[in-house]
Parts: C-alpha cells; structure tokens; sequence
C-alpha cells in the first residue's frame, strides 16, 4: 500500500521569508529544483522531495512532526555548512546506536532551519 515518502511540505508567509528557505534548502544543501511556479518550489532530495508553498499569509506554528532527516555522506561536513551560513545547530554531530538486537549505527546532526524546522542529516553506519 505505502510505496515510502514522497515529500516533506513547508509554507512561507511572506516573499522574503520564502527567499530564506530557497537559499536554505537550493544554494546551501544544494537540492535540485524539480519544479519552481508562482505557488510552490518541488526540489529533489535523491529520496524524495521537500516543496516550499510560498502562499502563506501568516507563520505557521510548529507542529507534531519533530524533525525531518536527509541521508548525508558526511554529517560533519553538513554541520558546519549549515552553522558556517549562520544557522544554529541543534545537536552536534554524533555516533548513535539505535536500539534494538543488532543496534543500528548511525551519524547524525541537527540544526534549525529557517523556518524553525528541526533539520537532521544522518548517515547509517552499516
């Protein structure tokens, strides 16, 4: 029945706030555009894609969801060009064991992204 994700969505309030989380998420991360029109940008994540509305007309408060994760080669490397860009980091990079018999190892890194989003990179170690 569920085939995996398809997209993550996010919506911006206003023009500059959109423009914010383009150049997060396309000049920083350097996502591919997919698809860029009046209402929304699909860019391509490699897995699935992230789509900024940019018809919000006031901030949206966080909700349930806690974070979302890309799959990162290097999450250090993800870390610092997130904080070199100003952007705070939420948890520095570390090696986790996720429970379980076998455990399964990972690395992973949070930062904040620009519309308070908890961003997670995270690379399995096995």
């Amino acid at each position: 029945m569920i085939q995996g994700l398809h997209h993550i969505s996010m919506k911006t309030a206003s023009d500059e706030e959109y423009q914010k989380v383009r150049a997060f998420y396309v000049d920083l991360l350097k996502l591919r555009i997919i698809k860029e029109c009046d209402a929304c940008t699909l860019l391509d994540t490699g897995s699935g894609i992230v789509e900024i509305f940019r018809n919000g007309t006031e901030p949206m408060q966080q909700g349930i969801i806690r974070h979302f994760a890309f799959a990162a080669e290097d999450v250090d490397a993800c870390i610092e060009k997130v904080r070199a860009a100003g952007y705070t980091i939420h948890v520095e990079p570390k090696d986790v064991q996720i429970g379980g018999d076998p455990a399964f190892p990972a690395r992973v890194g949070f930062c904040i992204g620009p519309l308070g989003e908890q961003v997670e990179f995270f690379c399995q170690k096995w």
